[in-house]
């Protein structure tokens, strides 16, 4: 094989077979081939992009570069992924509904990604918690609990990582092509029977239109099923903060309100549940929204969720006692806007990067992470804010700088004005 000319017909506009395409993630994985030959294939498919035949070829390609997880288990093995946003903390509340209703549910979960949190980021706020367990383990606990978020090994799709590295560094993050095969890889190397995509729409979104959401979602649907992974996709509204909290340890306390049914967010219930009931019907369930509102209401899934963290090495008595064990931090101040008003937009992302600015998320990959910052009772669109009604948020800060900061970020980021704004459904359309 020569790399130089797959890539030269790829820069030309012309399509590989997927046995070539077999020879050159066998080289990204082992290093033949080289960091500049993988940013010019990945800048010549940025430009030229990917066939679906491509499309699927370099998915399965990526995904047997390492191992690939079999469970011999009689559930159906099921599991969801975001695009990411702020706020998002659905994960958290869906892998025990759905282990409730008879599904198993090993997921692959990530860090923050820009202004976007991470689902593992917020389970190490709990004390203990392992994130990256032994295969042995991660086994184990989803026999036993049905449910278990973990990070990705380095033995799970393995070109990925050293794919995504590259991108990262050349500037070729934003191709679909190269973002479906990012996600699905790991998907289909954990042994997934099926899939619900959560691809989220609006000025907190990675892709923050509609018609770019499609096209990924149609993507992820498309090439998912051509791996014969049974696949379907939501996209959801990401044009304010998902529930009522954006940070680690302030998430991961709604969480734990929403499952025990003390504080419940209605716009995060509703991506959950229809999250959730889309997932449990790929996997076979009968009558699965009503399935997983029972194991939502009934706290079966406060219970799972309790026994997952405790099984991973967490306080077992998280749910009882959550101040005990989720650290907080030394300020926390209401944070006022210039004047009254009614919430007609929010610049989400604007959001996210504030939660970054305090220490919450990382502006590099090395960076420490504050668990204990972020924001919670964090105003929607149409809320009444200002003197006599409410704040924006209260921001949770490592000192009075920190904070001060962030809540000028956030005036910023919120627009006020005298009637309330058309506000779009949390779940927008369903893909399949």
């Amino acid at each position: 094989m020569l790399v130089a000319e797959l890539i030269r017909r790829k820069r030309d506009g012309g399509e590989l077979a997927p046995e070539e395409i077999d020879e050159l993630v066998t080289g990204i994985t082992d290093g033949s081939v080289t960091d500049a030959q993988v940013g010019a294939l990945a800048m010549a498919i940025v430009l030229n992009g990917m066939s679906r035949p491509e499309r699927v070829a370099l998915t399965g390609a990526m995904m047997r570069s390492g191992d690939v997880l079999s469970w011999h288990d009689s559930r159906p093995v099921l599991d969801k992924h975001s695009t990411g946003g702020v706020g998002d903390k659905v994960s958290l509340l869906l892998a025990p509904i759905v282990a409730v209703c008879g599904g198993a549910v090993p997921m692959i979960s990530g860090r923050g990604l820009g202004h976007t949190g991470g689902t593992l980021d917020k389970l190490e706020s709990i004390p203990g918690y392992d994130v990256a367990p032994d295969p042995d383990k991660l086994r184990d606990t989803v026999k036993r609990v049905g449910c278990a978020i973990v990070g990705q090994t380095a033995r799970l799709a393995p070109a990925d990582r050293r794919l995504y590295a590259i991108r990262d560094a050349t500037g070729t993050v934003e191709s679909i092509p190269l973002i479906v095969a990012s996600i699905l890889s790991k998907k289909l190397a954990a042994g997934l029977d099926a899939l619900v995509m959560d691809v989220k729409a609006g000025s907190g979104a990675f892709l923050p239109t509609l018609e770019q959401a499609r096209e990924l979602a149609q993507a992820i649907v498309e090439v998912g099923t051509g791996n014969g992974m049974r696949t379907s996709a939501l996209l959801t509204d990401m044009n304010q903060v998902l529930g009522l909290t954006a940070g680690n340890a302030v998430e991961v306390r709604e969480s734990i309100d929403h499952l025990a049914g003390t504080n419940r967010d209605p716009r995060l219930r509703e991506v959950t549940l229809a999250l959730s009931a889309e997932l449990l019907e790929l996997g076979g369930v009968s009558d699965a929204r009503s399935a997983a509102e029972e194991a939502l209401d009934s706290g079966r899934a406060a219970e799972r969720f309790a026994a997952m963290v405790s099984e991973l090495g967490g306080p077992p008595d998280l749910l009882e006692h959550p101040d005990r064990y989720l650290k907080t931090a030394p300020v926390a101040r209401a944070v006022e806007p210039l004047e009254a008003g009614t919430v007609t937009r929010i610049d989400v992302r604007a959001v996210g990067i504030a939660v970054v600015g305090l220490g919450g998320g990382r502006a590099r990959e090395t960076d420490p992470v504050d668990h204990s910052v972020g924001f919670t009772e964090v105003a929607g669109l149409g809320d009444e804010v200002g003197p006599g009604a409410r704040p924006l948020a209260v921001v949770h800060a490592a000192d009075t700088d920190a904070a001060d900061h962030a809540a000028d970020a956030l005036r910023t980021a919120y627009e006020l004005g005298s009637r309330a704004p058309d506000i779009q459904p949390p779940v927008i359309e369903r893909l399949t």
